[in-house]
């Protein structure tokens, strides 16, 4: 079962409040830095690994440094862990956690489903995080009893989908080749039991499910600003987050965000049901 919630963490309103700001003065920031080259004919992707692909831009270098540059100003004292620039330590207990373009592939096809993650933890996890949609224009936020859609076409509360059977779930995934075989048949089990599977939502899939539109998120080998803002997000909007044991998702890696705990624990029996001892 996953982690009983004691409810929102709060912190001192004032300080809550400086940290609501701050987060989304970085997302303004980075927004127009990542759209710049976006759908550029001459955009250049660089590849992170020798054996495999994992794409990098001159973008997501650019927008983290905009947000480190933000935070510079604003917030000097807090740590700031990014996808591009590693860890860079503070004194406050505070630490943002960035990934500048989630879904560097989907920004190098041209799919206006890649996003920006920010997120605030401290040493128990994120308090409160943003998975904005620059092109999309839709930004979702979570934390210190906020939970808040806001875009080109509504603005409203984030709610997750009240349960229903595993067999009526939608599902989303960023990989359909996900992990090493034995996490590919434990998504199986999953996926088979589900009305409906769908792929390559990076971020917004965590979004939707943060939104009420679908019930379940199944990932693995994330990292943690992967993972950081949309933890605060879908739980802030009333769903679960956590490993395939049911322990932290925090530190990333293998991942299940469900809508509520019902349709959580039917997913992650399904995932441990092939698991040994």
């Amino acid at each position: 079962m996953p982690p009983e919630s004691a409810g929102p963490r709060r912190l001192a309103p004032g300080l809550e409040t400086d940290l609501l700001v701050t987060a989304h003065a970085l997302a303004d920031a980075a927004r127009p830095v990542a759209l710049g080259p976006f759908r550029a004919p001459d955009l250049v992707a660089d590849n992170k690994l020798c054996d495999g692909f994992d794409p990098v831009t001159e973008a997501d270098r650019k927008t983290e440094r905009a947000m480190r540059a933000v935070l510079a100003e604003r917030r000097p004292e807090d740590g700031v862990v990014g996808e591009e620039y590693g860890h860079t330590a503070g004194t406050s207990g505070l630490t943002w956690v960035l990934d500048p373009i989630d879904g560097t592939r989907a920004f190098i096809a041209g799919a206006p489903t890649w996003g920006v993650l920010i997120a605030v933890a401290d040493a128990s996890g994120p308090l409160f995080g943003i998975i904005d949609q620059p092109h999309i224009g839709e930004r979702f936020e979570g934390g210190f009893g906020r939970a808040r859609l806001t875009g080109p076409h509504e603005a409203t509360d984030l709610g997750t989908r009240p349960p229903r059977p595993l067999g009526e779930a939608i599902l989303l995934s960023t990989f359909p080749e996900i992990g090493t075989p034995e996490e590919a048949r434990a998504f199986a089990r999953v996926d088979t039991a589900v009305r409906l599977t769908r792929y390559g939502l990076d971020c917004y899939g965590y979004g939707l499910v943060a939104a009420g539109q679908a019930d379940l998120v199944i990932e693995c080998g994330l990292a943690p600003y992967d993972i950081a803002a949309p933890l605060a997000v879908i739980e802030a909007a009333g769903g679960i987050v956590t490993d395939w044991t049911g322990g932290p998702a925090h530190g990333g890696g293998r991942i299940l965000a469900a809508a509520n705990s019902e349709i959580h624990a039917e997913a992650l029996a399904l995932l441990r049901a092939g698991r040994r001892g």
